[in-house]
């Protein structure tokens, strides 16, 4: 048992390294965002941000979050080429400041913290349902990537058996 949950584990990291890249492939070779959803970009971000924060807040071992620092890193990347594909850089630095405030926001007192991480689970869904929803808008998938998606998937499914 410990061979496969130290299996599950490294492969999660590993996926999680690369998560976002087939993503960043799709909207850079097409040189457009369409079909992507900012707000659910916005969503699972600010979802990430809170988990990350929790983990650092309470001191949890790096193990137990190694990932999303390197998915918050892609995300970040992927939102920036949204939006200057979308001709929207100006927001960028109003997202930096709401992001950047909010992560010191988060711990001003232990209730937030852990108000906002027991949150995280419907903010996850609500970034799904998001990305759903342009998508049923749009009635075109765009440059959204199946692996992508398949991969995250994955990296949840792993997670929820390895605990």
């Amino acid at each position: 048992a410990p061979t496969l949950l130290d299996l599950a584990h490294w492969s999660t990291w590993a996926v999680c390294a690369v998560i976002k890249v087939p993503q960043l492939a799709a909207v850079l070779a097409a040189r457009s965002a369409r079909g992507v959803s900012v707000g659910s970009l916005l969503l699972e971000l600010a979802g990430f941000l809170v988990f990350l924060r929790y983990q650092i807040y309470y001191g949890y071992p790096l193990q137990t979050y190694l990932e999303y620092p390197i998915i918050i890193a892609q995300d970040v990347i992927l939102l920036l080429l949204i939006l200057r594909f979308s001709g929207n850089m100006r927001r960028a630095v109003l997202y930096a400041v709401t992001f950047w405030g909010g992560w010191y926001m988060l711990t001003l007192r232990k209730w937030i913290i852990d108000l906002a991480m027991n949150l995280c689970t419907f903010i996850s869904a609500a970034s799904k349902l998001a990305q759903l929803r342009c998508l049923w808008q749009t009635k075109d998938s765009g440059q959204v990537s199946a692996l992508t998606w398949s991969m995250s998937a994955y990296t949840c499914a792993s997670k929820t058996w390895a605990t």
